[in-house]
């Protein structure tokens, strides 16, 4: 199982935001690879075509809610702060599974 990780790329506390990732892919028992934040290919393509299982954000707060949930309807998403699951959209009546 992989994982990409995900920084808001204006974040003031990148390192402190990139060590709440990596511990989390741990307990997590995830493989993190990073998502190229300055590629022109969207979080929710770089998910798409990796066959990432999650992304894992520091907090919600580095994704907007209209990203956030385009990439919940392929991708689990994990944050660190505050702890949360967001489990991907299901096909079926777009709930959750």
């Amino acid at each position: 199982m992989f994982a990409l990780g995900w920084l808001d790329p204006s974040s003031p506390t990148a390192e402190w935001d990139s060590a709440q990732v990596r511990r989390l892919a741990r307990q997590l028992g995830y493989s993190l690879r990073w998502a190229d934040a300055g590629s022109m290919t969207s979080l929710l393509d770089q998910a798409l075509s990796s066959g990432a299982d999650a992304v894992l954000l520091p907090s919600t707060g580095h994704l907007d809610a209209s990203t956030l949930e385009r990439v919940m309807a392929v991708v689990d998403i994990e944050c660190a702060a505050p702890r949360v699951s967001l489990n991907r959209w299901s096909a079926i009546g777009g709930s959750m599974r």
